[in-house]
């Protein structure tokens, strides 16, 4: 009798092979750099929003020698609207130290990949098995939803335990020599079939043997200790018009949306209205006795992120005389379609259509 082991392996090839037909266009890619900028890419970001960025990212450096010697705000606004944006940074950073390190050649070796600025085992062993075919498992959200609930594993997996246990697993159940096809597989299996709502339970191949179908676990399955805590954030920007020029600055603290620009913010506790923050200390630091009129106020927008939903309004005012405001720059209006913003400005600058009210 077969063992639910060799089953699982046996099923889920078969699968692939004859009804798998998710497509993507670094499916099969045996380029270590492109499968590496796809997986950067998908890190937080859903497969469809992501295609594009991909795409245009290769068209624009086809090379991680073209990509290691372009300058940071051109990519950054390439980036933009991905979020996350650590992870562009990091990926830049991996770019030159492949071609300072390893004369622009990518390395083969897993050891090697995981060093590799912003590179965690799971990239890792996703770039050595799907380029280089070496006998890495990957273990991703997909990942560990199958496993968890085809064996009817209960251990946490987002604990030191379970991170343990399922890693053991899925290196134990990789097939010799078909190491990229399997780790391929599973990861469709769990973004198509065995799906986090709605799974495919009726038609799925491994339904025979699945532990969490039996035992009525598989909404249960996987389970995690943490749960989420979203902080709410309250950001008034004030845009500063100066003739036919604005204020903004780049965002270099280590918080949201590093290396991206921004108009002049004052964060508040709670929803705050002009009269309000007006009286504050940060807006009387910033402004003083300066004169301005204001033009308008935006109704508020909204961006939620992982841990955080950020809340903006935008206030929109004119001096007459240029504020000293250290820490900002003055650009021309027109120009702010050179620099990279988070998501929320950009929908602002995008509903407004650029012209600020």
């Amino acid at each position: 009798m077969i063992s639910p082991r060799h089953f699982f392996t046996e099923k889920l090839l078969e699968w692939n092979r004859e009804m798998n037909t998710r497509n993507m266009p670094w499916k099969g890619e045996k380029n270590p750099y492109r499968i590496w900028l796809s997986e950067i890419i998908l890190q937080q970001t859903r497969v469809e929003q992501g295609w594009p960025y991909y795409e245009r990212f290769i068209q624009h450096y086809p090379t991680v020698a073209k990509l290691a010697a372009a300058p940071e705000e051109e990519v950054f606004r390439l980036w933009q609207g991905l979020g996350y944006y650590a992870r562009c940074k990091n990926m830049l950073a991996a770019a030159r130290q492949i071609t300072n390190l390893h004369h622009g050649k990518f390395p083969d070796q897993y050891e090697e990949i995981k060093a590799l600025k912003g590179i965690g085992p799971y990239t890792a062993a996703a770039i050595a098995s799907f380029a280089f075919n070496l006998p890495y498992a990957v273990l991703d959200g997909n990942v560990f939803r199958v496993l968890s609930r085809y064996f009817g594993i209960e251990t946490p997996i987002d604990s030191t335990a379970g991170k343990k246990q399922f890693d053991t697993l899925a290196q134990e159940l990789l097939p010799k020599g078909a190491s990229s096809e399997y780790n391929q597989s599973i990861m469709d299996f769990g973004a198509v079939v065995c799906k986090p709502q709605q799974p495919a339970c009726i038609d799925c191949p491994l339904r025979k043997k699945c532990v969490a179908c039996h035992q009525q676990l598989v909404s249960l399955l996987p389970i995690k200790t943490k749960k989420l805590q979203i902080k709410k954030r309250y950001f008034n920007y004030l845009l500063v018009n100066y003739k036919e020029e604005i204020f903004i600055r780049k965002r270099t603290d280590s918080d949201i949306w590093q290396n991206l620009h921004e108009f002049i913010l004052i964060e508040t506790p709670a929803p705050a209205d002009f009269t309000t923050l007006q009286s504050s200390e940060a807006f009387q630091q910033l402004f003083g006795k300066l004169t301005f009129e204001i033009d308008r106020v935006s109704p508020p927008f909204k961006q939620q992120l992982t841990h955080q939903t950020i809340h903006s309004q935008f206030i929109s005012l004119t001096v007459k005389k240029r504020p000293d405001l250290p820490g900002y720059t003055l650009v021309a209006k027109n120009s702010l379609n050179n620099y990279a913003f988070p998501k929320t400005i950009t929908t602002f600058l995008e509903s407004n259509h650029l012209q600020l009210f």
